[in-house]
Order: C-alpha cells, then structure tokens, then sequence
C-alpha cells in the first residue's frame, strides 16, 4: 500500500488545470449486446443500469481516442502541447505491445523530443496510479503533465458472455497536471492485492500463453471475469479502503466531497456510494450511457463532472479493478469549468 499526504496550502502543489475526454460515435444498445448474449435489454438494466455503450470503429485505436481527450485537456488548460514534460497513458488495450501507447500519444499531440512518455497499467485503476505517479515526478519542478486513461475493451470481449459484453464500453479521458498556488492534489493512496489477481483477466497473448491458432480457437484472448467474487472483493476491500482513507485525510470536514468512482457497474455504484454515506446528488456517474470503460472511466466522468465543481470543492477519485487493486485521490478543485460540451457529447450522468 502506498501513499502521500500534502499539506492544503503547500507551495509545490500540483493541481488539475484541466479536463477532457473522447467517446466513440459508434452508440451500441442493449438490444444489440443481449441478442448475442441471450439477454434482454430490461435484463441489463436491472443487473448493472446500464442503457448503452460506445464502441471505437474498427480503424480507431486506444491512441486516437486518448490523443482526442488529451488535446480537449490542453484547450482547456490553455497549455501548449510544447510546455508538457511528461506523458502518462493507463491502459490495458494498448494499440500493441510495444512501443508504449504513450509514445503514440506524444507524437501525435507534439511534445518535445526526449519527453518522458509511458504506459502504465493497472487496469480499471490505472488512471488514479498515473495520477499518483504524475504527481510525485512534477511536484515542485514547475513542470506540466498530460494523465490518460484509455481502453478499447470491445475488441477483447466475447460476445457470448453476458458477464462481460454487456458491461464495456470504449473511450478516452485526460487531465493536464500542473502547478497551482492552492489546493490540488491533497492526498493518494495506491493498493494491490495480487492474491485476487485472476479475478479479471485476459489469460493469452503474452509471455506464459503466446498467441497461436490453438490459444484463438480456445477463446483465451477473451477478456473474462468474475462477477460475483468482483463485487465481493469491492465488498470487502475497496469500500473499507475508502472509508479509511476519508477518516485519515477528511477527519473534521463538512461532509459530503464529490465523488466520482470507477464506472463497474451501476447497481455496484449505488450501493457502495450508499455504504460510504456520498448523496446522490455528489456522486458522478457515466456508466448509464458509457459503460465501464476500463481506465477511462475515472477521467471521462471527471470531465463530465467538471460542470458541478467549484474552486475550494473536495473531489475524491476511486479507481479499482483488475489486479485487483484499488487507487484512491482527495483533490481540492481549482479550476475553474468555462469549455463547452466533450467530445462524444450527449448524456452522461445516471
């Protein structure tokens, strides 16, 4: 378990100055994912409240989608693709296995030749990791960041498994890291627990099971999970992670902060918002017309969020997943929302 404390008021402190995100234009119903699944529209709403999802086209890449949101961060930070020293993507759907996706990402955003620019994954925690490690680099340097998180999960799923199809989704968020006179980010906290790590899980296509015809006609490049110990693991692990790290960081503030959590799973959502004590109307969620999407999922509902926060609001971030492990971030929001809709604009709250 690792994490930080920063004072409210610390002079290096490293804020988000701004938000973006990138939804593919393909919108896939429930009709359509349940017909292959044998599943009924009113079957995945109840399960996971979910209504519909984006999926990428077959010529877009987890790159394009992340260099769309990236950019939409940078307008919005009113930073230039010149003055970032450092750029992060979190994804477990890079374009390949190597080069990192980010190297992609820089090329095509423009940042200078020698920019540090690297993948991390730790699944659907990702971003929050990218963020915590972000962070650490550019505090007190003065320097910029670009954090992604991206995934296109639909090119993984088999369409037979309702476990799964029926709760993915594609797309890309962003966030520029810089530094801010006030506030920023507060505290983070990285967790993995490795003894659950087949929870979730793409079994070929790397060292132990290479690709071959017989690991494609078995299905093992397939994403797969388990659902019911998922959100046992939730159950016993993320949440009391939370609370915790509220009671450690947040001991005498007014409560509720925002909260914006990883989009698993509608239903999962309520009910952990719930068992934590965040109202309705400060929880964000995407995951009504988005899906889950992965690494993603933490920033695109960031940026949709963006519209409620003010400057001085406390936002906590909690991504968690695959590995499994869980990231958490306590951030006071500085910046100020003045952009126009994202891209992939249309609902995007439950």
């Amino acid at each position: 378990m690792v994490s930080r404390t920063a004072a409210v008021r610390d002079a290096d402190a490293v804020g988000i100055l701004g938000t973006g995100s990138c939804l593919p234009g393909n919108v896939v119903t429930n009709d359509e994912v349940g017909a292959a699944a044998g599943v009924t529209d009113e079957w995945i709403t109840r399960k996971t409240a979910i209504r519909e999802r984006r999926w990428a086209k077959s010529d877009e890449a987890t790159s394009d989608l992340a260099t769309v949101a990236a950019r939409m961060a940078l307008d919005d930070a009113g930073i230039r693709a010149e003055d970032i020293a450092l750029v992060l993507v979190a994804t477990s759907t890079p374009d390949a296995p190597q080069p990192p996706t980010a190297t992609a990402v820089a090329a095509e955003l423009g940042v200078p030749a020698g920019t540090p620019a690297f993948d991390i994954n730790a699944v659907c925690s990702g971003f929050v990791f990218a963020l915590a490690t972000a962070e650490r680099m550019i505090r007190g340097t003065g320097a910029h960041a670009v954090v992604i998180g991206a995934d296109i999960y639909s090119r993984t799923l088999d369409p037979a498994d309702r476990r799964t199809v029926v709760l993915f989704g594609d797309g890309a968020g962003a966030v520029v890291l810089g530094p801010t006179t006030r506030g920023g980010v507060l505290a983070t906290q990285l967790a993995t627990y490795p003894e659950a790590r087949e929870l979730i899980r793409v079994r070929a296509g790397g060292s132990r099971i290479p690709a071959s015809p017989a690991s494609v006609e078995q299905g093992l490049h397939y994403f797969t999970m388990d659902g019911p110990a998922v959100r046992r693991f939730v159950e016993s692990r993320v949440g009391p992670l939370i609370r915790t790290f509220l009671e450690t960081h947040l001991p005498d503030h007014p409560w509720p902060p925002h909260f914006v959590p990883h989009q698993a799973n509608g239903r999962m959502i309520e009910a952990l918002a719930t068992d934590l004590g965040f109202l309705p109307e400060h929880t964000h969620t995407t995951v009504r017309y988005f899906g889950n999407t992965g690494a993603a999922s933490v920033p695109i509902t960031l940026d949709r969020a963006a519209t409620r926060f003010a400057p001085g609001d406390l936002v906590v971030l909690a991504g968690f997943g695959g590995g499994m492990a869980a990231g958490l971030a306590l951030i006071e929001w500085q910046t100020p929302y003045t952009k126009g809709p994202c891209a992939g604009a249309g609902p995007g709250r439950v």
